[in-house]
């Protein structure tokens, strides 16, 4: 039981595939809830098929903050979110509703929740030309033994974001963590515990579902509409894996199970990241939706 007096929020996490949206939504209909999504892809505009943005549909009638809040050619950053975030779990409890953020994007909830914090650091351009000379995996490698924990959360192909990331830790060593009492928020974070064996079948049929709905069309019409190669690949394993394939670099078999694969690699280092959280309250999947509110109850009460 909860005796803060600071307000509540809840966070559902889980690796990729796990049914952190549809678990969100459940949760926000029982408790007069709305959910804030922390999704580095879902903030922009036209990233719908491959970043597995909610439909309307799957809302039913839920309100969903933080989606579709940017356009793919401007870059949205964690400090971004921060600000945004925060000013809508304001708003959500103001009137009186629970806030409930889901997505897997842990970078962005920690951010939130006040146990990392982004740093203003202001570009490098020395320390860019030479770093942009290396490899993926090399950037990577650096970033491993200068930050192990912001290379946990990071993508290890995109050399945008491990360039950004060493910048920062060139000017202030790392990413500094805060103490949990100077969280402003009371946090119930709930996660989805999915079998290796079943996770990883889930990905591959998301993947089949995702192309058959139309994810290649999808990255088609968004470099027809001006992004370019490069930033599409910036947008992760979905639309960089499909950007090759349109690209002529992989065949359509050879792209598939590319894809597959790193989305699997992904998973489990997303759970390697939520393990280290002894704050976590783990529900097997498949969630026992009772279970969950019996937790939120709990909590709020």
């Amino acid at each position: 039981m909860s005796q803060s007096s600071k307000p509540k929020a809840i966070a559902i996490v889980g690796p990729t595939a796990s049914g952190k949206t549809a678990l969100s939504i459940a949760l926000a209909k029982h408790f007069n809830g709305e959910v804030v999504s922390a999704d580095s892809r879902q903030v922009y505009r036209g990233l719908d098929i491959g970043a597995a943005k909610v439909t309307p549909e799957e809302m039913a009638g839920i309100p969903h903050h933080l989606i579709d809040v940017a356009e793919p050619n401007t870059v949205y950053t964690g400090a971004d979110f921060k600000r945004e975030g925060e000013t809508a779990l304001t708003d959500i409890i103001t009137r009186g509703k629970l806030p409930i953020v889901a997505g897997g994007t842990f970078f962005y909830l920690e951010l939130l929740k006040g146990t990392m914090q982004s740093a203003p650091v202001p570009p490098n351009p020395s320390l860019r030309a030479i770093l942009e000379q290396k490899t993926p995996t090399e950037l990577f490698a650096e970033l491993s033994l200068k930050d192990p924990r912001r290379a946990e959360t990071i993508d290890p192909e995109n050399p945008r974001r491990l360039v950004r990331a060493l910048e920062i830790i060139d000017a202030v060593g790392a990413v500094p963590e805060t103490t949990i009492s100077d969280l402003p928020y009371d946090w119930l974070t709930i996660g989805i515990d999915v079998p290796t064996d079943i996770l990883n079948e889930r990905i591959a049929q998301r993947i089949i579902e995702r192309l058959k709905i139309g994810m290649i069309e999808e990255v088609e019409s968004l470099h027809k509409n001006g992004l370019s190669w490069e930033r599409l690949e910036d947008f992760g394993l979905e639309y960089r894996y499909v950007a090759y394939y349109l690209q002529n670099k992989l065949t359509k078999e050879e792209m598939v199970e590319q894809l597959t694969n790193k989305s699997r690699q992904f998973a489990k280092r997303q759970r390697v990241w939520l393990k280290r959280d002894q704050n976590i309250n783990w529900l097997s999947f498949p969630v026992d939706t009772n279970k969950a509110v019996e937790l939120v109850d709990n909590f709020l009460n």
